[in-house]
């Protein structure tokens, strides 16, 4: 409900400024008539909302709930662009910007979890067969010491293979003694123990049946598979230690970045669990996969723990400073538009009109936007405000909307020998919630819709020209495809149940 309220508000405030804009223009017309002996002529009236449906006559708008507005004959007009006078371009906050020449090499700031460095883990499994007659760690998650006794075993295979080895050293010296003993030694290794424990069961000269298994490494119990009682075979997994002396951190790198990281790059990393402490690394691996809901990559990055402090979990933030890119020209990031179809900025003539360009950009950092293609040095970008200039170019007809096709369309066209068949309307896609169905209009709560620069919204559409499909209900999350229509409406093209989002499938 309160998103339905906002997108009221918004649709007001819109309604209101076309409004303003309109009286603004009518009463610096009437300012400047004042005296003339000749009115500007009207040609037509229309809803600024629904700007193709024309009407010969003022009244009341049937989209909206508002006056219908006049269209003059002398309202100024720029050839394949809109010319917006410097009183109405300041009242709009419209901000010019100067493409310029530069290379990008500002720092990118990325945010990161932290995980374990694979490469410092240790598994512990049993050597032999055996009881667990105590366990000293356990729990896991525990820290643990290199040399700290983990778990006791008792292993009976160990007492015959001791008891031969012994009993063949207090034979007398002789041919076969050596072999013999040889021998029993490789069926102590055999049985699973080490040089070590043979050193001391030959030391003592008494048998040992009993191991305490100790941890090889500082570091943290991140599995613990056994309890005290249980039997364990040769190969039976015991303890899993990870140590903290570095960690892994996974950053996410925005795609429009990625070709800016490399590896072997020093980074800097923060986190709000330690104010003002900083940890240093470097890239280790870009890896190869790109999460298609945000359009990011991971960076594998390997950062030095003095202390183990940064453990699995944790947040960071990594400051990566890239080297500087090649020079090319720059504009505003903001000055931008992605159209979902097309990338676009608005230009300003030097006779101060404006018209919008298909571009072809590059990387993104700092605010500014790399422009492979479709600027020159020197040119005016719009950096605020393209949308009321979009809006303005639609009320006059003086070329198609951002969101439409790429080439503009002069106010009037010269005449055809053949008239040309009519291009298609462009068609939007969206996804959405299916709210009501009625006959003769469906109701849809959708997201943005990036090609109309529609916010999320909850409004009607026709229904496909053969009806909707049976299997369509309310509260379905779908995917559907609409376009404009003659009358001003959107008619629905073509929908489908969304089986990837929740209530989507049955």
């Amino acid at each position: 409900m309160n998103r339905r309220i906002v997108i009221s508000t918004i649709g007001a405030v819109l309604v209101l400024s076309l409004s303003v804009l309109g009286a603004y223009r009518l009463g610096a017309r009437a300012g400047a008539g004042r005296g003339a002996p000749v009115a500007a002529k009207v040609l037509y009236w229309h809803d600024p909302m629904v700007p193709d449906q024309k009407f010969d006559k003022p009244g009341k708008s049937p989209f909206m709930d508002m006056a219908l507005v006049p269209v003059y004959a002398d309202e100024g007009q720029a050839p394949g662009g809109v010319a917006v006078s410097p009183g109405v371009q300041q009242n709009l906050g419209i901000r010019i910007a100067a493409v310029r020449k530069g290379a990008l090499a500002g720092t990118l700031d990325t945010v990161a979890n932290v995980a374990f460095d694979e490469r410092e883990l240790v598994q512990l499994q049993a050597r032999s067969s055996g009881y667990v007659e105590k366990l000293f760690v356990r729990a896991p998650l525990e820290p643990v010491r290199k040399g700290q006794a983990l778990l006791q075993l008792y292993a009976p295979d160990w007492v015959a293979a001791q008891e031969e080895y012994l009993a063949i050293s207090r034979m007398p010296a002789g041919a076969d003694t050596a072999g013999l003993l040889d021998a029993a030694l490789q069926r102590m290794r055999l049985a699973g123990m080490t040089a070590t424990q043979i050193r001391q069961v030959s030391a003592r000269a008494q048998v040992s049946p009993r191991i305490t298994v100790t941890a090889p490494a500082d570091g943290v119990v991140s599995e613990l598979s056994v309890r005290e009682g249980m039997t364990v075979t040769p190969g039976a997994p015991l303890f899993r230690i990870n140590g903290l002396r570095t960690v892994w951190v996974n950053a996410e790198v925005p795609e429009s970045a990625a070709a800016r990281v490399r590896p072997g790059m020093a980074v800097r990393a923060t986190s709000p669990a330690f104010p003002g402490a900083e940890f240093g690394g470097k890239v280790e691996a870009l890896l190869p996969e790109v999460n298609t809901a945000t359009r990011t990559l991971k960076a594998r990055i390997v950062l030095a723990n003095p202390g183990g402090k940064l453990v699995p979990g944790m947040f960071a933030t990594i400051h990566m400073m890239p080297a500087p890119g090649r020079e090319t020209l720059l504009v505003p990031s903001e000055a931008v538009i992605q159209t979902g179809e097309r990338t676009v900025v608005i230009t300003q003539s030097g006779d101060g009109s404006f018209a919008p360009a298909d571009v072809v950009t590059g990387t993104e950092a700092d605010g500014q936007t790399e422009v492979l293609k479709g600027l020159k040095e020197g040119e005016k970008v719009v950096a605020s405000g393209q949308f009321l200039i979009d809006s303005e170019a639609s009320l006059r007809g003086t070329l198609r909307r951002i969101g439409g096709a790429a080439s503009p369309v002069p106010a009037r066209a010269a005449p055809a020998a053949a008239p040309a068949p009519a291009p298609a309307p462009a068609t939007h896609h969206a996804a959405g919630k299916v709210e009501r169905i009625a006959r003769d209009e469906v109701t849809i709560s959708h997201g943005p819709i990036p090609s109309l620069k529609w916010p999320a919204m909850t409004m009607g559409f026709m229904p496909p020209a053969g009806g909707l499909a049976q299997d369509i209900r309310v509260g379905d999350t779908v995917r559907f495809e609409i376009r404009a229509t003659h009358a001003g409406r959107y008619e629905i093209v073509s929908i489908a149940r969304d089986a990837a989002a929740p209530g989507g499938a049955r």
